[in-house]
Order: C-alpha cells, then sequence, then structure tokens
C-alpha cells in the first residue's frame, strides 16, 4: 500500500493539472470501489472547481468550491494517470488496463484525470470543508513527519507506558500519520533501534535519534518520488526509485551496508520487519 512519500508524490503530479481548474465532466464507470460511491457523487463533483489540491497521511484531500472535499485513497493498487495538451509530460501510464478506468475527470482545459485500480481497495468520499477536522478516517490521526507538531519530545511522550514493540507502535497511525512497513523499517535501522525493542523504552537520546531518522527518510523518499516496489508509479507514469537506496528493506540475507552482518527478516503483526541484529539494538 502507499505511504506518504508515494501519496505525496501523486498529489505533486496532480496538482499542476487539477488545482484551480474545473471539472467540467465526471465519468464514473461502476457503482463502487472499496466503498459505494457517495450519493449523487456524478452531480456533486461535476462542474464544481477544485480550490486546493492536499494530503492528509496516506489520503489525498482534494478541496471543492462546493465546500465539500473529494477524500481518496490509493489502496492497494490504485493510481492517477494523466492525459492532456497542458504539457508533454502528462501522458496515460502504458501499465495499466482500460479496463480498470474507474473514475475519470475531465477537466476544462481538456486534461483527462484517470483513476485506474484493479483490486479496487481504495475509494473516493465527500466530505464538508469546513469540518474535515472530523472526517473519521481523518480525525484520530496522529502528528505527520516534517510536520511543526511532530519531534523527538512528542515521541517520548506518545510512546510513554507502551509496552509494545517499537516497530508496532510506529506503524499505528494514532502515534504517527503516514508512516508504513518500509520507511519504519529503514527509520529504525539508520536510528539503530532494534524492532523489538519496546516502544516505552524509546526516549532521551534514542527519541532523538529516531524522530531526525524518520523525517530524513520520508524527505529522502518524497525526494525520490516514493518506492516502487508493487504498483506504485506517479501521475505521470513514472516509477519512484527510493527502493534503491533502501538499507535494510526487502534485504534479507543480503550484507548490512555498515558492520557486513546478514540483514534478517522476522514477521511482526503480521507484517515482515527487516533488520542488521549488530547494528540494531
Amino acid at each position: 500500500m502507499p505511504e506518504l512519500p508515494e501519496v505525496e508524490t501523486v498529489r505533486r503530479g496532480l496538482s499542476p493539472a487539477m488545482q484551480g481548474k474545473r471539472i467540467e465532466r465526471l465519468e464514473v464507470n461502476r457503482a463502487d470501489l472499496r466503498f459505494p460511491f457517495p450519493p449523487n457523487f456524478r452531480e456533486r463533483v461535476e462542474g464544481a472547481r477544485i480550490t486546493h489540491m492536499g494530503r492528509r497521511a496516506k489520503f489525498l484531500v482534494t478541496e471543492l468550491s462546493t465546500e465539500e472535499a473529494l477524500i481518496m485513497h490509493l489502496g492497494m493498487s490504485g493510481r492517477f494517470t494523466v492525459a492532456g495538451k497542458t504539457t508533454a509530460d502528462f501522458h496515460h501510464d502504458p501499465g495499466t488496463n482500460p479496463a480498470h478506468d474507474h473514475v475519470v475527470f475531465h477537466m476544462e482545459d481538456g486534461v483527462t484525470v484517470t483513476y485506474n485500480d484493479p483490486r479496487r481497495f481504495g475509494f473516493m468520499e465527500l466530505w464538508p470543508t469546513e469540518d474535515l477536522s472530523s472526517y473519521p478516517r481523518i480525525e484520530h490521526l496522529g502528528p505527520e513527519p516534517l510536520s511543526n507538531s511532530f519531534s523527538a519530545a512528542y515521541l517520548n511522550e506518545a510512546l510513554k507506558g507502551k509496552a509494545a514493540p517499537i516497530k508496532a507502535a510506529l506503524l499505528d497511525q494514532a502515534v504517527i500519520a503516514g508512516l508504513g512497513n518500509i520507511y519504519v523499517c529503514e527509520a529504525l535501522f539508520r536510528s539503530g533501534i532494534s524492532p523489538r525493542r519496546k516502544a516505552q523504552s524509546v526516549v532521551g537520546k534514542r527519541a532523538d535519534r529516531l524522530a531526525r531518522a524518520i523525517n530524513e527518510v520520508i524527505a529522502e523518499a518524497i525526494e525520490a518520488g516514493g518506492s516502487s516496489i508493487s504498483d506504485f508509479a506517479s501521475a505521470s507514469g513514472e516509477l519512484g526509485y527510493f527502493q534503491k537506496q533502501f538499507l535494510v528493506y526487502d534485504r534479507e540475507g543480503a550484507p548490512c551496508f555498515t558492520c557486513g552482518a546478514d540483514i534478517k527478516r522476522i514477521v511482526q503483526s503480521g507484517r515482515s520487519t527487516f533488520y542488521c541484529g549488530p547494528c540494531q539494538k
């Protein structure tokens, strides 16, 4: 599932094609994705102008001139592609099957933005813009990396009393929003913290190192356009390349770049965890 850097990459790719533009026509090719579309979905979106293309954690938050926000999630295999005449960089992704083009935004300047989702785990919902903080999938999210609300001091407080492994705590979206398996593994390695360590023990200097590592990993991943290890591609059809910088993720059995020991893999809460035993304590 795309994590914060991938969704931010998609947002940046869609913004030139959609922000400030009117949706001239909305093509909806099925009744549902993961969930049914909102009542009168086409009528509520068609003709609206997109006033702001935003993001919260792993959600795209598209504010409309109708005072509603179109909230979109990519699920496991959702992908947006842009085609039209405004820039040569906009093109349909040849890797997608048109049979899975479920929603098409026809913008006022002739650009089309197509949502393709073979597995249909993504979704689109509408919510009043003035009340976004109470949207159920967002209201309990923690602060985002790179935000002013996230710091070592915040981590010290958020992890207090948590006996769960630090890996599980960091995947809890109520603790930190937008982090997923890839970037947690990478941040724990960079900070020298074992994924098995109890979250409540990550305080002081460890929290300092971890907060810094999380911000570094997320910033570098955004700069690299995210990680393409499955279905992810940006709105321009380009693949992310942060996976070329992985230090531990998906490197089971390969030598650690720091100490030469084999990278290990364990399963925590049903997810693969990659780490280096000698480097992470």
